[in-house]
């Protein structure tokens, strides 16, 4: 089903058929750099998209239940400032699941998902719709990084995106003020940003969130070795690698990254990969803001913060943006 908003029931889907690749020059490039990198969207195959499920149920990892709790006590004050009968967009929504805690609150006059999986997606959407029988969805299967060919779909109504989990913080300050302006673009002047910013904070409280006690993380990090493997036909030991986070307080962001146990080498798509033990594959960084590192990251990209919201620990944020002037 492919239909215009104009003529939108309940729930529709576009398919931009986003072209996804098989990624394997860029991840053999930042194989061979020297600081070797993967990018994190290699993370969430359906075993990585499991595995940090469970990540954000566990005791140490506060970001995922700190915003909900953040988004369930002021879901009045953050429909007020965004409106009623606003087209409310969730670029990278997944399963949809934090929106659920706004969408009573917010009424809004359409609901517009934007995932790459198509699938997904779509059971996502149509769950939804079970779920609110008021509500009208049009999901998108778009790479919202690409484009957002989607928009001239859309009615007329106040837009507001919805950025929430702290996904901004997978984004070096430059990309982030970035994509920060292209977002304001898709708001419009009259429109908003409703964003979840995770907040700087002790090394010892952000060090447990990321080396849980369970070792969830650490395998959530080892398993993009299998995927690699699956990828380029590779022969990744996971066995010979490990897991390490920390706390970068001069750049304020989490690293994440695999450590080579030993010297070795790793057949990769046709080429050999060199490891001197001890060397890392730099799988993720999260930075993290206070609300004046984030207010100003905000105006640099043309925004204004009109309203924040925090836990009494000062854990999370969520804030609404503007276009400034």
């Amino acid at each position: 089903m492919n239909k215009s908003l104009g003529s939108i029931s309940r729930v529709s889907f576009r398919d931009e058929h986003p072209d996804l690749g098989d990624g394997r020059a860029e991840i053999l490039a930042g194989l061979q750099l020297s600081q070797k990198s993967v990018n994190p969207k290699w993370f969430y195959d359906q075993r990585g998209s499991e595995l940090f499920d469970k990540i954000t149920r566990l005791p140490e990892y506060y970001p995922t239940r700190t915003e909900s709790m953040i988004l369930k006590q002021n879901r009045e004050s953050i429909a007020r400032i965004c409106g009623d009968e606003s087209v409310f967009i969730e670029p990278g929504s997944g399963s949809s699941e934090k929106v659920r805690i706004l969408l009573d609150a917010l009424r809004p006059a359409v609901y517009v998902p934007v995932d790459i999986s198509a699938d997904f997606l779509r059971l996502s959407a149509e769950t939804l719709g079970e779920e609110y029988p008021w509500l009208d969805v049009f999901a998108v299967c778009a790479d919202f990084n690409a484009g957002w060919n989607f928009l001239n779909e859309l009615p007329s109504a106040r837009r507001v995106v919805f950025y929430p989990g702290s996904t901004i913080g997978n984004l070096d300050p430059t990309l982030a003020q970035t994509f920060l302006r292209t977002v304001a673009t898709v708001a419009g002047s009259e429109g908003g940003i409703l964003i979840g910013v995770d907040t700087h904070k002790s090394s010892d409280r952000l060090h447990a969130a990321y080396n849980d006690s369970a070792g969830v993380t650490a395998e959530f990090n080892l398993n993009v070795l299998r995927r690699l493997n699956a990828l380029l036909n590779a022969n990744f030991d996971e066995s010979a690698f490990s897991h390490r986070a920390f706390y970068n307080e001069d750049l304020r962001r989490i690293e994440m990254h695999l450590v080579s146990d030993v010297d070795q080498q790793v057949s990769c798509g046709g080429m050999t990969i060199d490891f001197v033990g001890g060397e890392t594959i730099h799988t993720e960084c999260s930075y993290k803001y206070s609300p004046a590192d984030f207010t100003a990251l905000a105006k640099s990209a043309g925004l204004d913060v009109i309203e924040s919201w925090q836990d009494e620990e000062a854990l999370f944020s969520v804030h609404y943006l503007r276009s400034a002037g």
